[in-house]
Order: C-alpha cells, then structure tokens, then sequence
C-alpha cells in the first residue's frame, strides 16, 4: 500500500510539473500555428454573417502523445480539421453531409458557455488533454478536460459537445475519403 502512495504522489508531481510547462512535447508547423490564429480571431466585421449570433467559432483541439489536433466550427458552416505536423482537411464545411454537423456543434456551443472562462492565451492542450475554445462576439472562452473523461461521459459539463465535435470529424473523414476517391474532371473514363 505504501508503495501506490509514494507511486501516486510521484505521478501527480510529474503531472502537475509538465502541465506547468505550456510548450507541447512536439513540434508544431507554422502553418497549423498561422491557421489556428485565424480561427481563434475571427470576427463579424470579416464575416458579417456571424454578426448578431452567440458563439462565432468552436475549436475542439486534442493533444496526443507525438502532435495535436484542432476542429474548427464556424456559424457560417465552414469546418476544417487542422494537425500540428501541417496536414489537414480545409473547407469541408462546403460539402452537404458536414456543414449540419458544423453548425450543430456550434449551437452546441452556446448551452455550454456558462461552463467556460475567458482567456487571452491559446496553448496547446498536453498529451490526453482536450480544450474547447469558443469564439464570441469581443472573447474567447475556453474549458480543458481530460480526453477519457469527455470520451466516457465521466464530464457532464461539455461530453455531449466532444462526442458532436468526433461526429463532425467522422463525416468530414468520410467526405474527404469520398472526394478523393472521386475521378477528377480530366481523367478518362474505362
């Protein structure tokens, strides 16, 4: 027994020591940096369509073991999944089976706000770690959680939105598999 306790205190020290340290364990490209910035900046003026609504954009960004991933919702509709390495899928909100999806998790969103606290620093969530960032009209609001706890139900506060926010990446997965697997415009048919 003594043993586990002494196990205990020197995992939670190593926990709270990391978290302590806001860089990731991995490199992050900068165009997953540059792409990041802009979705946790947009605004009404730059896009009028969003002027008048609660919640702007919803970023669900994940950190794993060797990188780190971040969803973007936007009201309009717009949904691109960005990877720190620098790969991604942009603008599958264009593609009908994902911009429900989108705008879904962005309503989502809006009931979830109360939840969250405003922040003016954007890192990276660690290894087993997901935040939420939600966009608004003059902030942006945010709620980490562990990944497990999202996952299983075991966080009641934002569960409902992470499982949205895997539902959303599921059709995008599927459309873009679906778009790659389509011939483009100047191949020859057999």
């Amino acid at each position: 027994m003594r043993y586990v306790i002494i196990m205990f205190a020197i995992f939670s020290w190593l926990g709270r020591s990391r978290a302590a340290d806001a860089r990731p364990a991995f490199e992050i490209a900068s165009i997953y940096r540059d792409m990041r910035s802009l979705a946790l900046s947009i605004n009404a003026d730059e896009m009028p369509a969003l002027k008048g609504k609660p919640v702007f954009a919803v970023l669900m960004e994940t950190g794993l073991p060797d990188a780190a991933y971040t969803l973007v919702a936007v009201g309009d509709g717009a949904a691109s999944l960005y990877f720190s390495n620098g790969g991604g899928i942009i603008g599958a909100g264009e593609l009908a089976s994902v911009r429900p999806e989108a705008l879904r998790l962005v309503e989502m969103a809006e009931g979830c706000l109360k939840h969250m606290k405003k922040v003016e620093v954007f890192p990276v969530p660690a290894p087993g770690s997901t935040t939420f960032y939600v966009v608004t009209d003059g902030a942006v609001l945010a709620y980490t959680a562990k990944e497990e706890d999202l996952g299983e139900g075991r966080d009641q506060k934002l569960s409902k939105l992470f499982h949205q926010g895997h539902a959303l990446i599921t059709e995008m997965r599927i459309a873009d598999q679906k778009r790659q697997a389509e011939p483009s415009d100047g191949a020859e048919s057999r």
